[in-house]
């Protein structure tokens, strides 16, 4: 790899930068956030898309470790309430606790390893539905049908019969999970990129919608398109490109989490008559900001409504669920067209413009017509994302974080 000043390590075309210096207006600090440092342009084997080695290996070092986004609180806002939180062939049941904290648990009874929950719902203890032993929502081992037949049960109930927990915790109105019990604290894995909510009062928001969409493409395929807006002309040119610059980002980054700003072709127009302390009620009118948190996480925020999507590695390599979770400030009284039609629109755009690409490029890799995936310069959110991937699987707590 060649050492590039980072400036110039881009198109020759108009910058981000330049695009905010034509402003009439003063331009605020944070509209003006960059990170130019230079990633480098290193080919990603394509193995990491389509092999069951790699697969397994994401499955045994990344998605044991890391902190992952599971729900919302409003999902599960009762004691009693849960929801069945499913991950590569793992599964946990998330469940509210009767003194209003979080837990989360293995979703297999300690018996026969039977699947304790099947769906989200609502229950008063935790019972397997294969021979009936039962725990209380706390964990502790509440019933054993005929326990007369397991007295070693009884005498290994406090070390060995509580259900397993796994790390939880709360922010913005996320819960989080992460089996490893070890883990940094949430607070620390977040690091900086909490700052960029802060104006928005996330954890005052409501789940409107929530949509499931399952596509065979490994889930880093759907992710790679969401840290990059060099596809815009090609992949959208009658949605996302009519109103959004092409290969015009600037991108910034807090550890494994980005902030990248797409600026819409009318920023000029649409902030003209705005107050530069106001610029960050226009989300998603001069610019949009897409905020992601590693490793599967992107958030589209709009003053009227946030996507959060949550791309889930499914059970082999070649196969993703992604889940399109929309948020309101506030619970619609009625029928919202204008809200409808955004969300429609979305889903459409997700649907048939980019996981009809990632399908594609899904069957293009498995051809093996060439033996890596090239990102240039101009991709420095996918360059990020797969160097923190690389650190998670090499598993390696002295090896030097990837940074900017």
């Amino acid at each position: 790899m060649t050492a590039v000043d980072p400036r110039q390590a881009r198109s020759p075309g108009i910058t981000y930068q330049e695009l905010l210096d034509t402003d009439t207006h003063p331009v605020p600090d944070v509209l003006r956030l960059e990170a130019p440092k230079y990633l480098g342009d290193e080919d990603i084997p394509i193995t990491r898309y389509i092999t069951r080695e790699w697969h397994e290996l994401e499955k045994e070092r990344l998605w044991s470790r890391v902190w992952q986004f599971a729900c919302r609180t409003d999902h599960i806002p009762e004691a009693g309430d849960y929801i069945v939180y499913d991950i590569t062939n793992q599964s946990y049941i998330v469940v509210r606790q009767p003194d209003g904290s979080i837990k989360a648990y293995p979703n297999a009874c300690l018996h026969r390893g039977r699947k304790l929950k099947d769906y989200d719902g609502h229950c008063e203890e935790i019972r397997c539905p294969f021979h009936g032993f039962a725990w209380a929502l706390e964990g502790e081992l509440a019933d054993v049908p005929a326990k007369w037949d397991f007295p070693h049960v009884e005498e290994r109930q406090e070390q060995d019969f509580s259900l397993p927990e796994c790390a939880v915790d709360t922010w913005a109105g996320f819960v989080f999970i992460n089996p490893d019990k070890n883990c940094e604290p949430l607070g620390d894995f977040l690091g900086g990129i909490k700052e960029q909510f802060e104006i928005w009062n996330l954890e005052d928001r409501c789940v409107e919608a929530h949509v499931t969409k399952i596509i065979g493409a490994n889930w880093k395929i759907a992710y790679d398109g969401y840290l990059e807006g060099y596809h815009f002309a090609a992949a959208h040119p009658d949605t996302i490109a009519q109103r959004t610059y092409s290969n015009v980002m600037e991108f910034g980054a807090y550890g494994p989490h980005t902030l990248i700003c797409f600026p819409h072709l009318a920023i000029k127009e649409n902030l003209k008559d705005v107050a530069p302390d106001q610029y960050h009620t226009q989300e998603n009118n001069g610019y949009d900001w897409i905020r992601t948190l590693f490793p599967n996480i992107s958030i589209f925020v709009a003053p009227e409504i946030t996507l959060i999507s949550q791309i889930m590695p499914g059970p082999g390599p070649n196969q993703n669920t992604t889940y399109l979770n929309f948020i309101h400030p506030s619970k619609p009284a009625g029928e919202d067209v204008e809200l409808q039609g955004m969300m429609d629109f979305l889903c459409d755009v997700v649907d048939t413009e980019d996981y009809k690409v990632g399908l594609a490029i899904q069957r293009g890799l498995e051809a093996h017509a060439h033996s890596n995936v090239t990102f240039g310069r101009n991709e420095a959110g996918n360059q990020l994302f797969h160097k923190w991937v690389s650190w998670y699987l090499a598993k390696d707590p002295s090896a030097p974080k990837p940074t900017l």
